[in-house]
């Protein structure tokens, strides 16, 4: 088997106990190859230090601002040497031999554009969070992740193609980051990832699932579980997405089910259960996008 260089990103913000996890867990892999790189958001200075103290050999990335998560990636890459990028979030634990798989599989097919392997509770480490994504439907934006919370029997222990990939921990060849570009900026937060295969698929690549290989994922370390936060990236970016990438028919269909159907319901709900913190959230959410209607920026790509 070759071993091509893989270069490993993930972004650290204040959360050095878990990127530490992440990294502690990387020292264990089988594969021989690999340069790591710890992109850190402007964390505070006790933070970013504890990292590089305890492995002095990882390469910190010091970012001036925290620029989301998209741009901490993108920085990253920029100064990659790897034939294969590889993003994981910092709370993820990988698995000794998890890397083989996505390598044997890219190396076999030069149409793939990105590979995600099977991604398992870390706090449930017999259930599956993801084992594929399907298409997100151009109307309502939605989809779902194959076996989601199914107790892993090996069922979904298969290699295929699928809808889109997991940003938790994503692969994807150099040479395709060339050509489509790196993850947009407007995101900051959320969607970048969909964003980003959606055009790895528009540019002719395929994107796969290896169930040969797994991580496990902490999941919403660093936002908290549905934080105002979270609820306002997901809904704002969710819209950017429709208008990023619908068209047509589809463009005007998805708008008027946002309008006349998800935004009421929406509302409706969070006033009926008392979050009015969290709709408060939800309207900056769609304020946002009617404020910023006109703004070419939203469209942009940035490029190596």
């Amino acid at each position: 088997m070759k071993f091509p260089l893989v270069s490993i990103i993930t972004v650290n913000y204040n959360q050095a106990a878990s990127t530490l996890a992440l990294i502690e867990s990387l020292t264990k892999i089988t594969y021989p190859n690999i340069e790591l790189l710890v992109v850190d958001n402007d964390s505070n200075i006790e933070n970013a230090t504890r990292i590089n103290h305890i492995f002095p050999s990882v390469r910190i990335i010091k970012s001036p601002i925290n620029y989301g998560f998209a741009a901490g990636n993108n920085l990253g890459i920029m100064q990659a040497k790897g034939k294969y990028i590889l993003l994981l979030n910092n709370d993820v634990v990988v698995t000794p031999n998890f890397l083989e798989p996505l390598i044997k599989l890219c190396e076999s097919n030069p149409r793939i554009g990105g590979v995600s392997p099977k991604i398992l509770f870390y706090n449930d480490p017999q259930r599956i969070q993801y084992a594929g994504f399907t298409p997100i439907h151009p109307i309502t934006m939605r989809n779902s992740a194959i076996g989601y919370r199914e107790t892993d029997r090996g069922q979904y222990d298969y290699e295929c193609t699928t809808g889109f990939c997991h940003g938790a921990a994503m692969m994807v060849p150099i040479e395709v980051i060339k050509i489509v570009g790196m993850m947009s900026y407007v995101y900051f937060l959320y969607y970048e990832e969909a964003d980003w295969c959606e055009r790895i698929k528009k540019a002719g690549y395929q994107l796969w699932y290896s169930g040969y290989s797994k991580v496990y994922h902490k999941e919403s370390l660093s936002t908290g579980n549905q934080s105002q936060l979270k609820v306002y990236y997901l809904n704002r970016n969710r819209i950017i997405y429709l208008r990023r990438n619908s068209k047509g028919l589809y463009l005007f269909l998805a708008f008027v089910y946002q309008i006349m159907i998800a935004i009421p319901k929406n509302i409706l709900l969070y006033l009926v259960k008392g979050k009015f913190s969290k709709l408060s959230a939800y309207l900056r959410a769609i304020g946002w996008n009617i404020h910023n209607l006109n703004n070419p920026e939203i469209f942009e790509n940035p490029y190596l």
